[in-house]
């Protein structure tokens, strides 16, 4: 089974990977943690280093867990909902666990959701977690 976590350091981002490590001991699957960022420029190395320095503590914590695990710093033009689920397709995941943070009727209308686009667009069933 493998088992994708969409990361991007939030409270509820890391509460669905602590969800989805309780799977993945349960149904001994491997874990995918992704984060997604759309643009790459020198403007966004803090944010590009703060990731990776993130996704390797990650994989340093699932290691210790013995929880197979890979992780993913995806840099390609897309919006994160739509890399995730381009993710998913591409690399046959089987359940994908999402963080959903609570917005305004007006962000949603404006900012969109990423959690929402995976949620309706994903080849797998989605486990959102609040």
């Amino acid at each position: 089974m493998k088992i994708m976590v969409g990361y991007d350091g939030s409270f509820v981002s890391q509460d669905a990977l602590s969800l989805a490590m309780k799977h993945a001991k349960v149904f001994g699957a491997h874990i995918d943690v992704v984060t997604s960022m759309v643009k790459g420029t020198e403007h966004q190395m803090e944010d590009i280093q703060k990731a990776e320095q993130d996704l390797k503590e990650i994989k340093e914590m699932l290691k210790r867990e013995n929880i197979s695990c890979e992780t993913h710093l995806l840099i390609r033009g897309l919006e994160p909902g739509e890399d995730l689920v381009q993710f998913a397709r591409e690399n046959n995941v089987d359940e994908i666990f999402v963080g959903v943070k609570k917005r305004s009727q007006v962000e949603k209308i404006l900012l969109g959701s990423s959690a929402r686009y995976v949620i309706l667009n994903a080849p797998c069933p989605v486990m959102s977690v609040k």
